[in-house]
């Protein structure tokens, strides 16, 4: 349970969740903001649509593996800082631009793909973090609280984003993830802990950059555990990504939800992945570790529920579909994530996230960019199938592998 544990008496811990809670709260409204500029403001095509959310992807598959040694090589605390830097000044530069009427596509691109770059770098540093931070006895106390906080945004951010886009304007209401974020940089600086130079720890720190990326790409191919993770997570973010292009097409353009509605149907949703942080513990204790995640992997079977909706109750009907679909991602992304912070030396750490943010994230852009082809040449309803069974069929790379054989974690690897 997260109202128990160690790490509520870990001071560095706790401002790192207050950071990384301000942010998930606010990304909700410039995550929803940016293609509702795209379609209601800019009257985007399927296809353009579907690059501007690839673009928000694109630098894992192209720069991950790069990334991955940089965080294994510096201190990631300021890492983490800078990436949130910029990201202030250019979520800042929509608003500005709408003020002076000079806001365009080619803009939203840039600031998608801005973001997205900064995001890598964050986020594997983040995740490569954590472990030094705290006790790898605490790692998945940690993660649960991390989720918690995900979850909590999620159930409320959209219906917030929402409002603040009925109330502002969509380009505006980007303010709040400035501020948000600003919040994150002055938190992640007031953390204490001394974090150690991995140069300095390193047995040879003459090592060739490239000898030091193939050690993070073996990390995954030559562990069955973590490239059957892999494969899993990378399935469902294909289809997934599909899928999203697809959604806000056929809530806004077939269906007719608002800008200032759209949000609660997302905040139903999300009470499904709340519920999933609140029970993982106990879930995957009945279960089993490998159990849990199988049926966790399989739940965006559940998005094609959506085809139900119609003109009166579309924010129920997909809200209900997103509840479902919602309730095993924390089950999954806690265990699985958990386990391979477990199973990994903390000197490979940052290559081996990079590495698997490299295979799972770099399947994100290209079902985005599939599911703007798809949206335009077979059409939004077609995609949505197409993107709901491609992402629920990611849980065959469970049953079918060594994960589905655990029935708890593993014993942490000793550095």
């Amino acid at each position: 349970m997260t109202l128990k544990g160690n790490l509520w008496h870990h001071r560095d811990f706790l401002k790192f969740w207050t950071g990384d809670t301000v942010t998930q709260f606010t990304g909700q409204i410039s995550g929803l903001a940016l293609p509702t500029i795209a379609i209601l403001t800019l009257q985007v095509t399927g296809f353009q649509l579907g690059v501007l959310n690839a673009l928000g992807f694109i630098a894992f598959p192209t720069l991950g593996l790069f990334v991955g040694v940089w965080m294994d090589r510096m201190r990631r605390k300021p890492v983490m800082i800078v990436a949130n830097v910029i990201q202030v000044a250019t979520l800042a530069s929509v608003p500005a631009a709408f003020i002076f009427h000079s806001l365009n596509l080619y803009q939203l691109y840039m600031v998608s793909l801005i973001v997205g770059t900064t995001t890598l770098f964050f986020d594997v540093a983040y995740q490569s973090y954590l472990p030094s931070l705290v006790n790898r006895a605490d790692v998945v106390e940690g993660n649960q609280k991390l989720q918690t906080s995900a979850s909590a945004a999620q159930v409320i951010g959209p219906s917030v984003a929402s409002g603040m886009m009925q109330l502002m304007g969509a380009a505006l209401s980007i303010v709040w993830d400035v501020v948000g974020t600003l919040v994150a940089v002055f938190t992640l600086s007031w953390i204490r802990k001394p974090e150690s130079n991995p140069a300095v720890n390193s047995l040879d720190t003459q090592r060739h950059f490239f000898t030091e990326m193939k050690e993070g790409i073996k990390a995954i191919t030559s562990n069955k555990l973590l490239w059957t993770q892999a494969g899993c997570t990378a399935t469902s973010n294909l289809g997934t990504n599909i899928f999203s292009v697809a959604i806000l097409l056929f809530a806004y353009r077939i269906l007719g939800v608002s800008k200032g509605i759209i949000g609660i149907a997302f905040s139903i949703g999300a009470v499904g992945f709340l519920l999933g942080v609140l029970i993982s513990a106990s879930f995957t204790k009945r279960l089993g570790l490998g159990r849990a995640i199988a049926l966790s992997a399989g739940g965006s079977f559940a998005l094609l529920i959506v085809l139900l909706a119609n003109t009166r109750f579309a924010v129920l009907v997909i809200g209900a579909a997103y509840f479902v679909a919602n309730f095993g991602i924390p089950i999954y992304n806690i265990n699985q994530v958990s386990l391979r912070q477990i199973i990994t030396p903390n000197r490979i750490q940052g290559r081996m996230n990079a590495t698997m943010r490299t295979i799972v994230w770099g399947t994100i852009p290209a079902g985005a960019l599939l599911g703007g082809i798809f949206s335009t040449t077979f059409g939004i309803i077609p995609t949505i199938v197409i993107g709901s069974i491609v992402s629920g069929s990611a849980f065959l790379w469970i049953i079918l592998g060594p994960i589905f054989k655990l029935s708890r974690q593993p014993e942490p690897v000793v550095d």
